[in-house]
């Protein structure tokens, strides 16, 4: 198999964490045909990120969006880069800590996922609209 690539637009979303799992399989529907492979997933903006984490309960996004909120405030006296609004360079401290890439492992057609495990798309403005991944694919 030849690399293949992907883009896959996400559905705006309102601020917080966010499971996607589901919105990212099914636009990569040729994940099914690979038996051993890799996806590397990279997120096209500076306020938003990626991450793995709790799949199952969604206490799990809501306590994760509460502590970056209490880690990196709105509206702090000490930030400069406001020139969007008060949420503007929270969401890039945000989006750093997090980070913008997930690399995953290909199994018989399906992530390798562990069992708790679920794609975050971490949303970290008040509006930021629809978010743009790029999908990489490779494997056999």
């Amino acid at each position: 198999m030849e690399w293949q690539q992907v883009e896959v637009r996400l559905k705006p979303r309102k601020r917080g964490m966010h499971l996607v799992t589901p919105e990212v399989v099914s636009a990569l529907p040729q994940v099914t045909s690979i038996e051993v492979g890799i996806l590397h997933l990279f997120i096209q903006h500076t306020s938003a990120s990626l991450c793995l984490n709790e799949n199952a309960d969604p206490d799990v996004r809501a306590d994760m969006e509460r502590w970056l909120n209490h880690a990196v405030p709105d509206d702090a006296p000490y930030f400069v880069h406001t020139a969007e609004g008060p949420d503007d360079m929270p969401a890039h401290l945000k989006a750093a800590l997090l980070g913008s890439a997930l690399t995953i492992p290909i199994r018989r057609g399906r992530l390798a996922l562990g069992t708790w495990q679920g794609i975050y798309l971490g949303e970290h403005r008040d509006a930021g609209g629809s978010r743009t991944v790029i999908a990489t694919i490779w494997g056999k």
